[in-house]
């Protein structure tokens, strides 16, 4: 069973994500978009079965179960006929080609992360805690906490969380579900975090706000940074993507912010906008425009 994952380098689709790393290279949830796929399908046992797949192709359950009932293979694209998958057994060619289903997700742009993050979130039935729970800590839903990783008194956590290693949590903040922390991350005083998706070494240290946002590895959020996530009129966000504002789906979304940012105190956030790597914010500066090279 052989499973290879096309390389599909830096799209300039989904900057600043990969701003500093491929495609396939994106963490969620604590493994990159690589890494899912492989473990999703070599851990099967059809010795006869190879795939190439790309790695913006997230399968629901019933296109998982279909591949890997698969007498004949078969090619699988995406609404736009675009080739997301192809299935060989036994060597020979795909016998018919399928469509994706509504459940699968083909990740276009880095909002599509979010719904990624909450299917594989969202999934996690008990608790895996490795590091350590202090007293007075709330846990009002389910929670993976890697090792040397710490709960402070007064966290508060709502549904489904992933934290990973060596994090400081807390005292006195809110996470809510569907949320992954990666690892050496610090989440601190009064700040509350819901439906997002952190990566490694990104410290939210005071006071802040993040809601439906993805931020990459080394950003520091300086106390009172807020990022809006609902327009008032309730419709969907639009984000900028070469020039042109798209609907993103979403009607809540916060920010994107690249690697190694840091935000001044005070910092506010349009919802949509998108922060490019090494970039900064000055005390009490509002983003309502994307900050790009």
């Amino acid at each position: 069973m052989k499973v290879n994952v096309i390389d599909l380098g830096s799209p300039a689709e989904m900057m600043p994500v990969t701003c500093c790393r491929k495609f396939q290279e994106i963490p969620v949830a604590g493994l990159t978009l690589e890494e899912r796929l492989v473990w999703m399908f070599e851990s099967k046992s059809r010795a006869d079965w190879s795939m190439s797949i790309r790695p913006d192709f997230w399968p629901s359950h019933d296109m998982i179960a279909l591949i890997m009932d698969a007498a004949d293979g078969m090619i699988i694209t995406g609404g736009d006929g675009l080739e997301l998958a192809r299935i060989t057994l036994s060597g020979k060619a795909p016998a018919k080609t399928v469509q994706i289903d509504s459940e699968s997700i083909h990740i276009r742009y880095p909002w599509d992360l979010l719904a990624v993050n909450e299917k594989i979130v969202g999934a996690i039935e008990t608790d895996n805690i490795q590091g350590t729970v202090r007293q007075n800590v709330t846990i009002d839903g389910i929670v993976h906490l890697g090792a040397g990783s710490v709960l402070l008194p007064g966290v508060y956590i709502e549904g489904k969380i992933i934290i990973g290693e060596n994090c400081k949590i807390g005292p006195n903040c809110y996470l809510r579900g569907s949320t992954y922390i990666g690892d050496n991350c610090h989440v601190g005083q009064a700040v509350e975090i819901k439906n997002s998706l952190l990566m490694h070494k990104v410290s939210a240290g005071h006071l802040s706000y993040i809601g439906d946002s993805v931020i990459c590895p080394h950003t520091n959020l300086g106390a009172g940074t807020i990022t809006a996530n609902l327009r008032h009129d309730g419709r969907n966000h639009k984000s900028e993507v070469a020039g042109t504002l798209l609907d993103t789906g979403r009607r809540k979304l916060g920010v994107i912010i690249g690697d190694n940012v840091h935000t001044g105190i005070h910092t506010s956030l349009y919802p949509g906008r998108k922060i490019w790597m090494d970039k900064s914010t000055v005390p009490g500066e509002i983003v309502s425009k994307d900050i790009k090279d």
